[in-house]
């Protein structure tokens, strides 16, 4: 009962369902959303919110409930990227289901970690939990991967904005086509395992160029005692210089941990790294300083006194691998890396340099490995950052929370206006000292520190690192006994500006003795002041500072004591004046206490960073000129020599230097306004630099703020005025400072316009600006000459003008008005010359661009309409040229844009200023586009932008536009130019559209489908106007406008069945309906407005109209196939027939639809819609028109059926059937020789591939067929090269003449050696050729005779059933078997061709179930072929090989013959030859076999009965003609084999001794069967004649026998002799005449007597036979006759059987009165239709050779059997010929113990079809190893087992119910071979001989009672249904036995149990018949199931628990409920 839920309750579709395998469900799939109203049991009653408008139910294992409320949302529908992420990830399941299928393992697993991470991130997004900015990378990353993805599989791209997806609705053409270019190369180097790309979308190009390095120290690994500090910095090795400060890392004594480093801050942030740095060879030198003792060694008990710096050890680390991936294209960050460095120490002299011989000199023989490090020495990771500072800080705020940032050591890359910094880096590198008279070196320390001009120290501005606090005085390491100590040690020093003036640095150096004394004594200082005299800071580099000795340090505190006077450098006491100075200053009484040392000295070096202050003199001067007037032009000529660092730092003091220098107060010029000028002009040059780009808007903000020279705009503009004067008569080397002036012309010009402003602000408002303008008139008339100039030496001079000329106008306008501006511009364009230098035409385009972008277009419509004019002469003049072509693209696609924009804004109405500029674009450039877009596409250069631009133009234009076109074009011949044009090149992108734009853009392709089809909608007016109602028709175009409308109603983007469902969607709402449609309509109005010219187009538009109704389109196939009726209308009133309709209509079908176009509803819609028309017309071809559509519809069914088995090598046979089909077609309904030909070939290449030479052969003598022998030339086709007509065919022959050869068919390349032979003698008397022709042929002949060849087998096949193609579909065919192949073989193949067919097991006509029904059913069954008559068959023919007769009975064989035995009239138990009726069944097949097919279709087909004494008659005939080809063989080769002959002849004489014959005479030599068949009286003679020939042959037979025999075989001949001599007797006895008078009684008999007779091509010598047995072979009648001996069958099952020699797989004869013998009639050899038991055990022992249980030969309980009990023998039967095979009998009732109906109702019935009934089911797929061989062999070897008969079959019901068949693919070869046996008709009954009753060696338990005997069981038919009988007294149950009555000996113990599971079979156990395995095992196919089922073989399961499991219950009846509420889901599902 259904309940409702009792809240809102959602659920999730965890797979999928098909809602129509349910009554009412509900379609799911994965993932979708579904709202759950009403609950029953397993299921649920709901909606998807999918489809809101349908519900239904499904199983509640199929959904994922999700209970919510209206508080909490579980999915954000109003995300459109998780819309979009739900959407995608549907369609990359469905392809990752795909590709798993395919074993694409490669994709699927990218694809499925694609899809997690996706599903990841949709879920993170669906939280918004995250902050706006990770939401924003969020859906960024989510896009990026969408679009990766897509890329990678093929699937649509969208254009996108960032994460947002645009489209048409809100861009033009050309926008949307630029958008797609950058999305696109955005995801050409994205991965699927990117995540985020740059910030805010930028590309690695546009990249910033600063990184930025991090780096923390994760582990400290030695153990020092004392304290420590690490210092970390960059050093550049090839520069031998520190790149960077230092960072320090305290370690504690205790040891460094995280949480210590973290305290002490252990990480830091290099900064400031630019690309040049990146280039460099960087290494990471770590220093390791101790702080403590002097010396190590020292006792750690004593009391410190002193801490001392003391070096340590040193690491170096190159970073080249990690900065290598600075310059990728990464879409990330580099992830942190480890990197663990050994700790070195060497000799402390060298520990400056410690570091530099580490990395460069590899000298590690210097260095041993510090001692005490654990593990790692220093673990330090590393981690490049990019991007700008502040938003680094900003995305990895918990990385870079309060991180130390460690300066590089000078500016960066790009140097930003705010930027502030003053740091002066001091570097002690090395010193100088005597020992002072002592015996060791000393210890020196130096101490720094910063004093003041008052000799006051500065507090706090010495820092040793960067992330360390300032100090007053810095301590060096000290270096232990070094007089010349290397310390390299960089202190930064940093003071405001002010305190550089009159401070200087001081050096003190102290000895640090290492007996701990409480002060280190004071040896000497030196100092060096922080700036020069002259205000410059010292300059960067090394200097030698002089040593003063000094003891007392008090001395230096004394204020009265200065030292600054004396010289601080070796350079000062260089210089004279200095050392003059240095001679006063010793003097002075205040400093003559410092003394000089001149062998001591510490060497410095400086290195300044600042922004502030400078360390050049020259700009010093400049801003101090006015201190300096005369010096002015020496000053402005070195300032021209300043690097730009310089000017930056100083921009805005040296700008107003110089404009003061350039103007007096009234605005004249100065004597130095000229320099001045170029000193302006080059520093504004240096903002061009990417250095200093970001100094403009410093300028911008000083012209602004700042500048007051109000009257400066006069001479700037006079100076820009005779620079540009220059360039007449300037030379080629000075064009550079007029080109340099014409690049700074955007801020000259913003200074002239400040200047004016500022004038103009400070005179009075009627002050006129005339003067002004004409100064501006005057300049622009100079730049208009400048332009307009041709020589080259100008060039670069005109390109750099127009590239800033813009610049000038735009900041006019600010003064001037636009449109004068406008006018300008306009002028200084139109001066360029019309053909300019390719660079000026380049520059002319650039500038129309910039312009166009610009707000003089954008903003002023006065402007833009002088512009406009101006603009579009440019595009015409420039648009056909390939060099600008880019920029007039892009110009023309903003302009295009810009008035979309507008049109969107605006009413469109012809007053609207953009729909007139629209017109005059379309008007001056359409043409001129059409033609550059026409050429673009020859050359395939830039024809994307070209067609997005004409695309944008069309867009935009309506029926007003094209109505003033068409006006201007009213000329015929240009208005036919231009649509000519206009349709090639439409045609082109309809044709080529994914050339220009990818497949992939299908948004793109959608737009510019939807204008191609406005536009052609709009042309179709002037076709009509002036090219047909005026009465001048042009095909030319109309043929044009035809093939544009069909390429682009057919291009691949427009086809809709290619797309998935959610694609098709997506597209027919964004096209507004299936354009297909639309044109397929506008097609057939115009093909039906131009009337009778039709005929025009006829044949040419024959195939495009084809592939127009090809289109998978209903409703455009019905509207678009009446053309071709109008066709044949149009051609048959013009020329009375269709013929050139028809032939062209052939052609194209046969090539489209090989093209996979076209389908059976196509070919049903042509058959019905043309013959409705042709019937409902009454015109004169109707009768022919019916013909033509017929054929054409039968060509339809042809090639689909050849195009569904194009693919595949399993239907290499269905593509044979389907290109004879259509070869025929080609020859016979429609003779095309050119078509006919073509498939020879293709039919001859698929019998290549299958090794089918014969047939191969005779396809190519089709073709040679309809050639001569004439000298005529051929043209070169597809095969053949262009030669004479006989060389063609000689060459055709010789090929067909050697596939014959390797097909072993010698007889048929006979001939045509023949007629070769005689063409090479009689007309090319070319003898050699001749000579070996004739070679050949004789050694064809040879082949006959001596190669061995093996006889086909023949098959029936039916193919029956809907499923099958129509080729095949209920019809039956003859097939010719491979070599060697039986019909096990045979089936397998056919399964394999026909994996889903069902074989069927009766060999019964099927009914019309299966006729009709949907699937696949074949029938397959032996035929024996009938040969034809041939002379080779004629009885004259004495000594005639047998091999040249036996190839004609098998070959070009066209009747096929098939035999079933009925049972008519009451059947004699003891003799069954009486009622045995044949029935015959007579086929004839289409072509004779072998033929251009290995199979050809049953063409007729009829069914006699043969009489039973007519079919005795043939057994015996067949028999003596065996026996007769034995003797003559054996008589032509004496030394031959004897065994087959001896084997034969006793088989025959032993059958006829043991009463054969005695069941003749009673049946058919009696007087009642001659009375109540008087019509048999003939056979009855013949039969007769036939026995006593028999005996003729075997008297024969024997004496060659007797003479041929070895004397080993001579007792067996003695025994034939005897055993001849008794069947003589007998008949005798029975009055048969002795052979010489049974010949002479039939030479006697006269026509009339024995009827019409005639010699059979097949016949033996002195033989005839009578129509009624003509073509009839023998069939197996299984006739039980007297048991042979045991030494008899031991013979057989030793010596070779009897038979002819033959190579067939299966004999065309029988032995002697129908037995079966293995090998020979019923095994292997047998080509019976009938069931073959002895085929299934034959199957056994081929395909289990390894038995997992053995068993042993089962042997009766009584050891003491007679010989006509039938004991077994346990001989081993080994392979062997096939007549060298024991006899094997089967009973009926064994059959039919073996699944087989034999009742006698079947068999007595006249219809053939209930003659057989199967009621065992088919096998398994496989069958186990078992040991079945050895049972087999009993089985074979037993010849009485027939007699014991089941009791259990008179309880056995008549009919039972077969349990389900196992899936076709588990059909095992086994199986195949048991149903093929049986498939041909049941086997004949065989008459039997039961034993008496009491008989000895018969255990009794095997014997039957009389009541037994009388109640049937004895019986061959199953009786009706009965109750079951009890057991009787002489049986005894099995305990194996299944059912108490089943018949088995007793059992005397438990058998053992093998290892699969099965009861063994014990030895003692005997059967019922020769199938069974066991008492209570049942039959064969019982036995085989339970080994099967034992050995564990069941169907395959992917074991798999994910899918969900069905419900228990049944889907419960729907309840009744109201509609659903739409309204309820409003809201559309993710």
């Amino acid at each position: 009962m259904w309940n409702y839920v009792s809240e809102k309750t959602i659920g999730v579709a965890i797979s999928h369902l098909d809602g129509a395998s349910i009554p009412h469900g509900l379609t799911l799939q994965l993932g979708d959303l579904v709202e759950i109203t009403q609950i029953c049991e397993d299921w649920y009653l709901g909606v998807n919110l999918r489809t809101p408008s349908l519900q239904g139910i499904f199983p509640c294992s199929y959904v994922q409930v999700r209970p919510t409320s209206d508080q909490e949302r579980c999915w954000h529908y109003d995300d459109p990227v998780v819309e979009e992420a739900t959407n995608v990830l549907r369609e990359w399941g469905v392809i990752w289901n795909r590709s798993f299928v395919r074993r694409q393992r490669e994709q699927c697993t990218m694809l499925r970690s694609a899809i997690l991470d996706l599903m990841d991130w949709r879920l993170q997004l669906m939280t918004g939990t995250f902050t706006l900015d990770h939401l924003r990378d969020l859906r960024l990353r989510i896009t990026s991967h969408i679009d990766s993805g897509n890329r990678k599989l093929g699937l649509d791209l969208v254009p996108r904005i960032d994460e947002r997806i645009v489209g048409p609705d809100t861009l033009g053409v050309y926008q949307l086509y630029n958008v797609h270019v950058t999305s696109a190369e955005k995801n050409r180097s994205a991965t699927w395992n990117s995540t985020l790309p740059a910030r805010g979308g930028k590309n690695a190009e546009s990249r910033p160029a600063t990184h930025h390095l991090y780096l923390s120290m994760r582990h400290f690994g030695c153990s020092l005692g004392e304290d420590a500090e690490v210092y970390f910095v960059l050093y550049d090795m090839q520069h031998s210089r520190y790149v960077s400060e230092k960072f320090l890392v305290k370690v504690l004594k205790e040891g460094f941990s995280s949480y210590i480093g973290k305290a002490n801050n252990s990480a830091t942030l290099f900064t400031e790294l630019g690309s040049a740095d990146l280039k460099k060879d960087l290494y990471l030198v770590v220093q390791v300083v101790r702080l403590g003792r002097l010396l190590y060694t020292e006792s750690s008990k004593k009391p410190l006194n002193q801490t001392y710096r003391r070096p340590h050890a040193v690491a170096v680390l190159p970073l080249a691998e990690l900065l290598a991936d600075a310059n990728g294209l990464g879409a990330e960050d580099e992830e942190e890396r480890e990197y663990p460095l050994k700790l070195y120490q060497s000799d402390e002299k060298d520990y400056g340099l410690w570091q530099h011989e580490l990395v460069a000199k590899k000298s590690t023989s210097k260095f041993s490995l510090l001692s005490g490090q654990i593990s790692q020495g220093v673990v330090v990771s590393l981690r490049l950052l990019r991007g700008e500072l502040a938003a680094l800080r900003h995305e990895y705020i918990h990385l870079l929370k309060n991180i130390a940032l460690t300066q590089k050591l000078g500016f960066p890359d790009v140097i930003m206006p705010g930027d502030v910094r003053n740091d002066l880096y001091f570097v002690i590198e090395r010193g100088e000292f005597e020992r002072g008279g002592k015996s060791s070196s000393k210890n020196v320390e130096v101490t720094v520190q910063v004093l003041d001009e008052f000799g006051r120290p500065i507090q706090n501005c010495l820092y040793g690192a960067s992330n360390v606090d300032g100090v007053t005085q810095h301590h060096s390491v000290v270096l232990y006994h070094m007089n010349g100590p290397v310390w390299y040690e960089m202190i930064k020093v940093l003071l405001s500006i002010e305190k550089y003036y009159g401070a200087h640095l001081r050096l003190e150096y102290r000895h640090c003795s290492t007996k701990d004394k409480t002060e280190k004594r004071l040896i000497g200082f030196s100092f060096i002041p922080l700036m020069d005299r002259d205000g410059t800071v010292l300059p960067d580099g090394q200097h030698q500072l002089l040593v003063y000795k000094v003891e007392d340090s008090a001395r230096l505190k004394d204020p009265s004591v200065s030292y600054l006077q004396l010289p601080y450098s070796t350079k000062q006491v260089q210089s004279v004046a200095v050392q003059a100075t240095s001679s006063i200053a010793s003097s002075s009484p205040s400093c003559a206490s410092f003394q000089r040392n001149g062998r001591e000295s510490v060497t410095v070096a400086f290195y300044l960073c600042s922004t502030k202050l400078t360390q050049n003199a020259n700009l010093l001067s400049l801003l101090k000129w006015k201190s300096h007037p005369e010096r002015i032009t020496d000053t402005l000529n070195l300032v021209m020599r300043l690097r730009g660092e310089e000017l930056v730092k100083f921009l805005q003091d040296v700008l107003d230097s110089l404009f003061v220098m350039f103007s007096d107060a009234e605005g004249n010029a100065t004597p130095h306004s000229g320099l001045v000028f170029e000193v302006l002009v080059n520093i504004l040059s240096l903002l061009d630099d990417s250095k200093f780009q970001h100094f403009k808007s410093v300028v911008d903000a000083y012209i602004t703020d700042h500048f007051s020279a109000a009257l400066a705009y006069k001479g700037l503009l006079s100076c820009v005025q005779q620079c540009t004067d220059r360039v007449h008569s300037s030379s080629d080397c000075k064009h550079e400072p007029i080109q340099q002036c014409f690049r700074a012309f955007e801020i000259l010009f913003k200074l002239v316009i400040q200047s004016r402003r500022l004038y103009a602000r400070a005179m009075l408002e009627n002050q006129k600006e005339d003067d002004f303008r004409q100064f501006l008139q005057s300049l622009f008339a100079t730049f208009n000459k400048v332009a307009s100039l041709c020589s080259d030496g100008l060039v670069n001079t005109q390109v750099v003008l127009l590239r800033n000329i813009y610049t000038v106008v735009e900041q006019l306008s600010q003064i001037l008005s636009q449109a004068e501006a406008a006018k300008l511009l306009s002028s200084l364009i139109d001066s360029l010359p019309k053909e300019p230098h390719p660079l000026i035409a380049t520059a002319r385009m650039q500038l129309v661009l910039t312009t166009v972008r610009g707000p003089l277009f954008t903003e002023s419509s006065a402007a833009r309409a002088i512009l406009l004019a101006t603009i579009c002469r440019q595009l015409r003049l420039h648009l056909s040229q390939p060099l600008v072509t880019s920029f007039c693209t892009e110009t023309l696609g903003h302009m295009m844009n810009f008035y979309r924009n507008m049109s969107m804004a605006d009413d469109t109405t012809e007053d609207n200023v953009w729909y007139r500029d629209v017109e005059t674009i379309a008007l001056a450039t359409l043409a001129v586009l059409i033609q550059a877009v026409q050429s673009a596409q020859k050359t395939d250069s830039n024809v994307g932008p070209l067609v997005a631009c004409l695309l944008s133009v069309l867009e935009l234009l309506d029926q007003g536009h094209y109505d003033r076109l068409w006006s201007e074009l009213s000329e015929r011949k240009p208005l036919k130019d231009f649509l000519l044009q206009l349709f090639a090149v439409l045609r082109t992108l309809a044709r080529q559209g994914e050339h220009v734009f990818p497949f992939e853009w299908s948004t793109m392709h959608c737009v510019v489908n939807r204008v191609m089809l406005s536009a052609l909608d709009q042309m179709t007016q002037p076709l009509v106007a002036y090219f047909l109602d005026c009465g001048w028709f042009d095909s030319q175009l109309w043929s044009n406008y035809f093939d544009l409308a069909v390429s682009f109603l057919t291009q691949p983007s427009l086809q809709l069945e290619k797309r998935t469902a959610g694609q098709r969607l997506k597209m027919v709402r964004a096209q507004g309906g299936d354009m297909r449609v639309q044109m397929g309509f506008q097609i057939l109005t115009m093909w039906n407005a131009i009337g009778d010219y039709k005929i025009h187009f006829i044949p040419s538009m024959v195939g495009p109209f084809l592939q127009v109704t090809l289109v998978p389109e209903p409703t455009l196939r019905r509207a678009t196939l009446p053309i071709f009726f109008d066709m044949l209308d149009c051609e048959h009133r013009h020329r009375g027939n269709f013929k050139q309709v028809e032939s062209e209509l052939i052609d194209k079908l046969d090539v489209l639809v090989g093209e996979n176009k076209g389908d059976d509803n196509y070919k049903e819609l042509f058959n019905t819609i043309l013959l409705e028309k042709v019937k409902s017309c009454d015109v004169t071809w109707q009768k022919h028109g019916k013909a033509f559509i017929g054929s054409i519809t039968r060509l339809l069914e042809r090639l689909l059926d050849y195009r569904n088995v194009m693919e595949g090598e399993e239907n290499r046979d269905k593509r044979m059937s389907c290109t004879f089909n259509l070869l025929n077609f080609y020859k016979d309904e429609v003779d095309r020789r050119d078509m006919y030909l073509r498939y020879i070939y293709k039919l001859h290449d698929l019998h290549l591939s299958a090794d089918n030479y014969t047939e191969a052969a005779l396809t190519l003598q089709l073709h040679a067929s309809q050639m001569g022998w004439s000298s005529q030339m051929m043209p070169a086709d597809g095969h053949h090269s262009s030669q004479m007509e006989w060389q063609r065919k000689e060459q055709l022959y010789m090929k067909s003449i050697a596939y014959f050869d390797r097909g072993k068919c010698w007889e048929k390349g006979i001939p045509l050696c023949k007629e070769l032979a005689d063409f090479y003698e009689t007309r090319l008397y070319d003898y050699g050729k001749l000579s070996h022709i004739l070679r050949m042929q004789a050694g064809f002949y040879d082949h006959i005779l001596t190669q061995l060849r093996p006889e086909p087998e023949y098959f029936r096949v039916g193919f029956y059933g809907q499923g099958f193609p129509l080729f095949l579909r209920n019809r039956l065919f003859v097939y010719r078997g491979l070599e060697y192949e039986r019909i096990g073989a045979f089936t397998q193949r056919l399964q394999t061709e026909f994996p889903t067919a069902h074989i069927l097991t009766k060999n019964t006509p099927p009914g019309d179930a299966i006729l009709t029904s949907e699937g696949q059913h074949i029938q397959i069954c032996n035929v024996k072929p009938v040969a034809e008559d041939h002379p080779v068959f004629d009885a004259g023919l004495v000594g005639f090989h047998e091999k040249i007769r036996s190839y004609y009975r098998v070959n070009d064989v066209r009747r096929f013959q098939l035999d079933r035995p009925v049972h008519k009239g009451p059947v004699d138990r003891d003799n069954e030859f009486k009622s045995l009726w044949i029935e015959r069944t007579w086929l004839v097949s289409e072509h004779p076999l072998p033929g251009i097919l290995r199979w050809f279709q049953v063409v007729d087909r009829h069914v006699e009965e043969i009489a039973p004494v007519q079919y005795a008659c043939e057994t015996v005939m067949s028999v003596n003609r065996e026996l007769q080809q034995l003797a003559s063989l054996h008589a032509a080769e004496p030394r031959r084999n004897i065994n087959p002959f001896s084997m034969r002849l006793q088989g025959v004489i032993d059958a006829c001794v043991m009463g054969g014959i005695a069941k003749y005479q009673e049946a058919f030599f009696n007087s009642d069967f001659l009375v109540s068949h008087p019509t048999h009286l003939e056979h009855v003679l013949q039969l007769r004649q036939c026995i006593v020939e028999q005996v003729r042959i075997l008297e024969a037979g024997l004496t060659l026998h007797g003479k041929l025999a070895p004397p080993e075989v001579q007792p067996l001949h003695k025994r034939l002799v005897d055993c001849l001599a008794q069947m003589k007797q007998r008949l005798k006895e029975w009055g048969f005449p002795s052979p010489d008078t049974g010949a002479r009684y039939a030479n006697s008999q006269t026509p009339a007597a024995l009827g019409h007779h005639h010699r059979r091509a097949d016949s033996d010598a002195g033989i005839e036979y009578s129509p009624a047995k003509l073509n009839s072979s023998n069939a197996l009648l299984n006739a039980s006759l007297s048991m042979a001996s045991d030494r008899v069958r031991a013979q057989r099952s030793l010596m070779a059987g009897g038979g002819p020699p033959s190579n067939r797989s299966s004999s065309s004869s029988s032995s002697l009165y129908g037995h079966l013998t293995v090998g020979e009639v019923g095994s292997e050899d047998e080509e019976d239709l009938y069931c073959k038991p002895s085929e299934i055990l034959e199957k056994l022992q081929a395909t289990n050779t390894a038995a997992s249980v053995p068993l042993q030969p089962v042997h009766s309980t009584n050891s003491t059997t007679p010989r006509s009990a039938g004991s077994v023998a346990t001989v081993s039967r080994a392979k062997s010929p096939r007549w060298a095979n024991e006899y094997i009998f089967f009973s009926p009732a064994s059959l039919r113990d073996s699944g087989f109906g034999t009742d006698r109702d079947s068999l007595a019935s006249n219809n053939p079809v209930h003659s057989l009934t199967i009621t065992r089911t088919p096998l398994s797929s496989k069958l186990p190893p078992t040991s079945l061989t050895q049972q087999s062999r009993h089985t074979h070897s037993s010849p009485n087992v027939h007699d014991t008969v089941d009791s259990t079959l008179s309880r056995t019901p008549p009919r039972q119910i077969a349990p389900p068949l196992p899936p076709r693919s588990s059909k095992s070869s086994f199986d195949e071979s048991f149903m093929g046996g049986d498939s041909a008709s049941p086997p004949p009954i065989h008459p039997k001989r039961v034993p008496k009753k009491g008989q000895p060696g018969i255990p009794s338990s095997l014997v039957m009672s009389p009541e037994a005997g009388e109640s049937g069981t004895m019986r061959h038919h199953r009786p009706p249904p009965a109750p079951p009988l009890p057991p009787k007294s002489g049986y005894t149950a099995s305990p194996m036995s299944p059912t108490p009555g089943t018949l088995g000996p007793p059992v005397t113990g438990p058998p053992p149990v093998p290892p699969h599971g099965r009861p063994a079979i014990n030895n003692s156990t005997s059967f019922s018949n020769p199938l069974d395995l066991g008492s209570g095992s049942g039959s064969l196919v019982d036995e085989v199931c339970s080994l099967l089922a034992a050995s564990g073989c069941r169907m395959m399961s992917n074991g798999s628990n994910k899918s969900p499991s069905p419900p228990a219950s049944t889907p419960p009846p729907l309840p009744v409920l109201p509609p659903p509420d739409e309204s309820l889901y409003s809201v559309e599902t993710a």
